[in-house]
Formats: C-alpha cells, sequence, structure tokens
C-alpha cells in the first residue's frame, strides 16, 4: 500500500465528507475546504461516479483535477436555483437546528470579530442540500443560539440538511423535530467528549456507533489526492 499504514483522523474525516454525497447522483459537488474537497474527490472516484466537480470557475473537473467539461460560473446560479447542487460549508457557529453563522461573533450591530459575510448561506440553504465540515468542534461553534443567521436552520425553511462531520464526530439533523443527532463518533472518541464539546443537548441513538474507517484501496486514493499531506495539518 505505498508505505500507508493504519487510517488517520484525518482519513476518517475525508471519508465522512465523502460518505455525505452518497446517493447524490448527477449534482454538483461544491465542497468548501481541503477535507470536504478530498472527500467530494474521494465520491468521485468511489461509489459516486455521476457527481459533478468543479474548479469554482469555468470548468468540471474529474477526481484527479483533469477537465472534462465546461461550466461558466454563471450556470452555477442556474443549477442552485434548480437544487441540482449540494454544498458542504464551515461554520463558525452552528445550533441545534442548523442555523449557521459565518458573518460575525457578537452582536451583528457592532460585533466583536467580523467574518466573512453572510455570503451565499441564505441561498443554498433554501435551495438545494447543504452539509458542514467543521475541523475542530467545540462549544464556541456548537452554540445554543448563533450570533447571526447565514445559513438557516430546520426550523427557518432550510429545505435539505445533511450531514455535520467535525474532527470528532459525524452528525445529522434526524432528531424529533428535526433538530441536531449524533449519528457516530469518530474510532478513538468517546461519546462524552462529544457531548462536552456541544453546547446543547444531542440526541442520542440507543447505541453510538464508530464512523467507518477507510478501505485499503481509499487510503491509497486519498493519498493519491494528497501525496504532501496536508489533510493531517487540518485535522492532526
Amino acid at each position: 500500500m505505498s508505505g500507508i499504514s493504519e487510517p488517520a483522523r484525518a482519513d476518517v474525516c475525508v471519508l465522512a465528507c465523502a460518505r455525505a454525497w452518497h446517493g447524490d447522483g448527477a449534482v454538483l459537488a461544491s465542497p468548501m475546504g481541503l477535507i470536504p474537497t478530498l472527500g467530494a474527490r474521494l465520491a468521485r472516484a468511489t461509489f459516486a461516479p455521476d457527481l459533478l466537480l468543479t474548479d469554482g470557475e469555468a470548468h468540471l473537473l474529474d477526481a484527479d483535477g483533469n477537465v472534462e467539461g465546461w461550466l461558466p460560473y454563471r450556470q452555477v446560479f442556474t443549477m442552485v436555483a434548480a437544487g441540482r447542487r449540494h454544498v458542504m460549508m464551515g461554520a463558525a457557529q452552528i445550533d441545534s437546528r442548523g442555523n449557521q453563522n459565518i458573518s460575525c461573533i457578537g452582536p451583528w450591530e457592532r460585533p466583536k470579530a467580523q467574518l466573512l459575510g453572510v455570503r451565499g448561506a441564505p441561498g443554498n440553504t433554501v435551495n438545494h442540500a447543504t452539509s458542514y465540515w467543521v475541523p475542530r468542534h467545540s462549544r464556541r461553534v456548537f452554540t445554543g443560539q448563533v450570533d447571526m443567521v447565514c445559513g438557516v436552520g430546520t426550523d427557518r425553511g432550510a429545505v435539505d440538511l445533511r450531514a455535520v462531520v467535525t474532527n470528532l464526530a459525524v452528525l445529522d439533523f434526524g432528531g424529533p423535530g428535526a433538530v441536531m443527532r449524533l449519528v457516530s463518533a469518530h474510532p478513538g472518541v468517546e461519546v462524552a467528549q462529544v457531548l462536552r464539546e456541544t453546547g446543547f443537548d444531542l440526541v442520542l441513538p440507543a447505541e453510538v456507533p464508530v464512523t467507518p474507517l477507510p478501505s485499503a484501496a481509499e487510503l491509497e486514493i486519498i493519498a493519491r489526492l494528497d501525496p504532501e499531506g496536508q489533510r493531517h495539518r487540518e485535522v492532526p
């Protein structure tokens, strides 16, 4: 296996992100960040061959980054409006209903910190499938109330909130009333740690499974896609 040994936490996160696009078919995958991008490319190379990948400007790419089609940026908005897209965004804050904040910390009239701004989060969450990647699972991110709503939650009209993948666990919104639920904890992570780092009550299954490990073949693909191991710097 070209020197590859046991899967690292970052590899588990890449596969967990990839699985968010399972069964999507021919939709545009829009991953934000390194590990979601590796996840989308892994999905395309394995169980989601119809997934569309883009360079964010004008081209459609295959799993290895080779140009295979033309998709001008203006056409992306048509796909957004038609619901033919699944984005995986980040979140500076997210609550139990999936309301997400990437704009500011503190009162929006006079915030303590200015972040990215609302960007396309509202349109994403009301038009098509949306997942989230959080590289540092903590109570600062998983909070009882976000300081500003950018991506809307299940209580505000979100059409299809899917997975929330973090460095500790995988979550979704399958709890009663579409609240956040713990789906699995990553290998070596105790459920108590996930609960301790979450600022609201999570819905728990009777038994919390362990997030699946990548197979040997999947590990080889991940290593080929990220030969310098940048994923390990994002998730040590």
